[in-house]
């Protein structure tokens, strides 16, 4: 865990979903190949091709974005800059909406996911003190099946997903329209997740406070230092 900044007032926490939430490579995996797979079917090329695509869009832009890069939560020096997987399909000529509705068909979470006993009991312990929401690149019917499927839907007032502002994180849009919905004024937001420049930069360039995890066992942690956040 990185504590990149906390604000001197917090009042609610924006955690980022997938890797977040839960650590599991195998559900990530399928979330991340699946729709190359679709979108290989629609350019009527071979999933390879398409991933070599992908995976050079991805080098070149890093190229093009060398300040974003930061030290990634558990590693040293600094992480390759990265884009999303929505902003990629973008530029690549699928809008948002579809990739909306792709990902509505292809992802089951309960599939790979089971209730997390641990998690439900810290993200209990953050919501006696902050409000909680969600900020994910995946639509808001995918993050309520995965939070449900935790056994955490209920902790989190609200929840924003690719499709409630139709654009994919990094962008201020999802981070400011949690906020609002929360009643929260930016400045006492903490965003947290597991890629500084798609879950942290943009919040800390809005005066939100940071924190980088590796995973849910870095989510686990938070309760110790949840006296900084009250305290700051």
């Amino acid at each position: 865990m990185t504590i990149c900044r906390i604000p001197q007032t917090v009042s609610a926490l924006l955690f980022d979903m997938d890797n977040t939430l839960y650590t599991n490579q195998e559900y990530v995996r399928f979330q991340l190949e699946s729709p190359v797979r679709r979108l290989a079917e629609i350019k009527n090329t071979t999933f390879a091709e398409m991933q070599r695509e992908i995976a050079e869009y991805r080098k070149t832009w890093a190229a093009s974005n060398p300040q974003s890069g930061a030290p990634q939560a558990g590693a040293h020096g600094k992480a390759q800059a990265q884009v999303s997987l929505g902003n990629i399909f973008l530029a690549l000529g699928i809008p948002i909406e579809e990739t909306v509705r792709w990902r509505e068909e292809l992802y089951e979470p309960a599939q790979y996911l089971k209730r997390d006993p641990k998690l439900r009991d810290t993200l209990t312990a953050l919501a006696a003190s902050f409000s909680l929401a969600v900020v994910t690149n995946n639509p808001v019917l995918v993050a309520r099946k995965t939070l449900a499927a935790l056994g955490v839907e209920d902790l989190f007032g609200v929840l924003v997903g690719l499709d409630t502002c139709g654009v994919s994180k990094p962008h201020k849009a999802p981070f400011l329209k949690a906020a609002e919905l929360l009643g929260a004024p930016p400045e006492t937001c903490v965003s947290i997740g597991d890629r500084y420049d798609i879950d942290i930069a943009l919040p800390l360039e809005l005066g939100m406070g940071g924190i980088l995890v590796d995973g849910v066992e870095d989510v686990y942690s938070l309760c110790s230092v949840q006296g900084a956040l009250l305290n700051s």
